[in-house]
């Protein structure tokens, strides 16, 4: 580590390996059996279910949660892996909170909603701890698709095209599979490598060929695939970040981050990750959230999160914002980054306080800092892409581009929320169109 990165306060092995075992354990402790039972047995079994609308992926809710009071909780697993292949990390990650535990009638009518995604988790990792895979592979049909990116798009529709007999390269241009649910989420949302296990429980199809350390335009042109195989889904993601656009943002002691929270998921010593003593994250959504709430976890003395708008429009749920207090986080909302302080490294950060249009009032506000992460929001990457819209791949209903033969989905297209399930219905969805073009049909 550089001499003055120690200088600034910026430190490795802040606490003992006790405190950050304890720290970065299962946000939530799985259900046992008798648990299980209880929790499913306050589902009222709704006709016409609310929680079932607002699951992205149409997961039959009062189905598979039927299936686990009765006994059956493999083919409750089954019940939700039909929808979402990638169900077990979803019930980890998703806002359930915001979507179908939100509209879960027990949670309107007395404020305490069936534990959707907690007995969402117990079927799916159920049966994965069996090392069972539901569902076989369909006679091939000697259509050839590549995938780009091994993210929860590209995962969701290279299973999809490999079920229904297609083969499938999936090229990533990461060591690991699994994108965001392998680098991008906090390490305590998914323990003991499960990104990964579920990644190899996917794969258990065939079908699907992984090719990993190949990036589009880097490696592999979109005009090559176009030509080399039968269909193309592009599931990369969003690579670029978002820079402050300040004088000082290179300073040392500032840090995109998503690359901490990589660097965090990939990490085999907690201890060895440095971390300031007083850490400010600018930006207001998940990755913000995440990143906030495990500096502190890693034994940061001060964690101030910084949002140009209101709480009201912070992207991270409620529920996380809670979490990030909870753990000692400081959240300041309507204040912009005005300039960064500092000869070399990061001293403070000036911020201005703001109304939610964003219009200064003039009052501005230093913050000590030692280590700061831009959590503003990443941009798309690559040349030769389809017609965009906006910032983002321009798509229909069913993940078809301008042009014809490709097809998008995940983060880099746009339409959807960037969320983990509405990845994996986009992929999902757009691999039930290639297969129906493949096989004859009208897109």
């Amino acid at each position: 580590m550089p001499a003055d990165m120690l200088a600034q306060g910026i430190q490795t092995g802040r606490l003992s390996a006790k405190q950050y075992d304890a720290n970065f354990a299962d946000l939530h402790a799985p259900l046992d059996d008798h648990e299980a039972l209880v929790a499913a047995d306050r589902c009222y079994f709704c006709h016409d279910a609310p929680c079932m609308t607002a699951c992205p992926t149409d997961i039959d809710i009062p189905l598979f949660i039927r299936q686990i009071a009765t006994g059956t909780s493999d083919a409750a697993a089954k019940t939700i892996l039909t929808q979402n292949i990638l169900g077990g990390m979803c019930a980890r990650v998703c806002p359930t909170e915001t979507l179908c535990e939100e509209v879960c009638v027990r949670e309107v009518a007395e404020g305490k909603p069936v534990l959707i995604g907690q007995l969402q988790r117990y079927a799916t990792d159920g049966l994965m701890a069996k090392g069972v895979h539901p569902f076989v592979r369909a006679e091939t049909t000697g259509k050839r698709v590549a995938v780009v990116g091994a993210g929860p798009a590209g995962l969701a529709c290279a299973h999809r095209l490999a079920m229904l007999g297609h083969d499938v390269t999936l090229h990533d241009a990461r060591a690991k599979a699994g994108g965001l649910n392998e680098y991008g989420i906090a390490a305590y949302k998914s323990t003991d490598e499960f990104a990964a296990k579920e990644v190899d429980w996917l794969l258990q199809i065939g079908g699907i060929v992984m090719n990993q350390g190949v990036g589009l335009g880097s490696d592999v042109s979109l005009a090559q695939l176009k030509s080399d195989f039968d269909a193309v889904f592009l599931g990369m993601g969003l690579g670029g970040v978002n820079g402050l656009g300040l004088d000082g943002d290179d300073k040392d002691g500032i840090t995109d981050a998503v690359d901490f929270i990589a660097e965090l998921r990939q990490a085999n010593d907690l201890g060895a990750m440095p971390i300031g003593r007083d850490v400010v994250v600018i930006g207001g959504g998940m990755t913000a959230v995440d990143a906030a709430v495990q500096a502190k976890l890693l034994g940061a003395l001060n964690v101030t999160l910084v949002y140009r708008r209101s709480r009201a429009r912070m992207n991270a749920s409620v529920y996380e914002q809670d979490l990030a207090a909870s753990k000692g986080v400081r959240i300041i909302t309507n204040a912009s980054p005005k300039a960064v302080h500092g000869n070399g490294a990061v001293r403070e950060v000036e911020f201005e306080y703001t109304d939610d249009d964003l219009k200064p009032t003039g009052q501005t506000v230093r913050l000590t800092a030692d280590q700061v992460f831009r959590a503003i929001g990443q941009t798309l990457q690559g040349e030769g892409l389809p017609d965009l819209e906006g910032r983002k791949i321009k798509v229909s209903g069913t993940g078809a581009t301008s042009v014809k033969g490709i097809w998008a989905g995940g983060d880099c297209a746009s339409g959807g929320d960037d969320l983990t399930v509405t990845a994996v219905a986009e992929g999902r969805d757009a691999a039930m169109d290639i297969h129906s073009n493949l096989m004859g049909g009208a897109s």
